[in-house]
């Protein structure tokens, strides 16, 4: 079999490990969309997995797609989680328990009208690296931000209370796995994620995660949950997160990659319901993220 490996970073852990799996048997080609070339007629791959979120990204991987080759996971599916207007109004429109979800052009619009009731969480409707995502308590702190972000298209959500940790469960096919990681947004802030055993969940909580999977007709991905009284609440979804660290997860990529290869698996696909996500903002009139 031949696996295409749509990235920048295929040193990236989960996909170095996979390709060590695979390539004894197997051949697996690196391709940074950004650089690459389509591959000539009769070159394809018989999968390709998207590790990338570019908007380049997302038009190679369609172009891949529109000449028949699967894509883990497809771009429409990918770029659908790019945009937090649209994850918010397909998970709410499937009665998945995400947390309500406002959207606005700017957050400097945002900031003159004053009209906000605290505390809320910010984010940058687009979601990429170094992206918006604060707290935010009192005008104060929304005007400081404001000054650095003024342009920035925004969604703002209620800050939900919570114990500070995020639950992040990640799908690969049909394993699922789970570990605790200190919310960015708590005090204090520690780094690295805690294990978690998946039956050690309140009931129900992996039949959410796998719904997720349904609704936005992902292969490989992340869900951040909250725990609110003992219900979870999704915060965000991710496609083709990292996975790092959590043992099995290699391999189960690896399975998923070569049933897809071999035609035993579909690739999900949206719905023509889907909505259709925003085009992001260029990359150089975004600004860092200074937390």
């Amino acid at each position: 079999m031949k696996i295409g490996l749509l990235t920048p970073a295929p040193d990236h852990p989960l996909l170095a490990a996979a390709t060590g799996l695979l390539t004894p048997r197997h051949r697996v080609d690196a391709l940074d969309p950004a650089h690459a070339p389509d591959p000539a007629p009769g070159d394809l791959a018989d999968v390709y997995l998207l590790k990338t979120r570019t908007p380049r990204a997302l038009a190679f991987a369609r172009r891949l797609e529109e000449r028949g080759a699967p894509v883990l996971n497809s771009a429409a599916s990918t770029g659908q989680c790019q945009d937090r207007t649209a994850m918010a109004e397909v998970a709410l429109r499937a009665a998945l328990p995400f947390v309500a979800t406002a959207t606005e052009p700017s957050l400097a619009g945002l900031a003159a009208r004053g009209d906000l009731s605290y505390p809320v969480v910010i984010k940058s409707r687009h979601s990429r690296r170094h992206d918006l995502v604060a707290r935010v308590d009192d005008p104060v702190r929304l005007a400081v931000l404001a000054a650095e972000w003024g342009d920035e298209p925004v969604v703002v959500q209620r800050f939900t209370p919570n114990d500070g940790w995020d639950h992040k469960l990640w799908v690969v096919g049909d394993h699922v796995f789970a570990g605790l990681r200190r919310s960015e947004l708590a005090t204090p802030v520690r780094t690295g994620t805690e294990p978690l055993r998946t039956d050690a969940l309140p009931a129900g909580w992996l039949d959410v995660v796998r719904r997720v999977g349904e609704v936005f007709a992902l292969d490989v991905y992340g869900v951040d949950l909250l725990d609110v009284a003992g219900s979870p609440l999704i915060v965000d979804v991710n496609a083709f997160p990292g996975v790092r660290g959590q043992t099995g997860a290699p391999e189960a990529l690896t399975d998923l990659t070569l049933r897809t290869a071999r035609g035993t698996h579909l690739p999900r696909t949206p719905t023509s319901a889907t909505p259709e996500p925003a085009a992001c903002p260029p990359a150089a009139a975004t600004a860092r993220n200074p937390h």
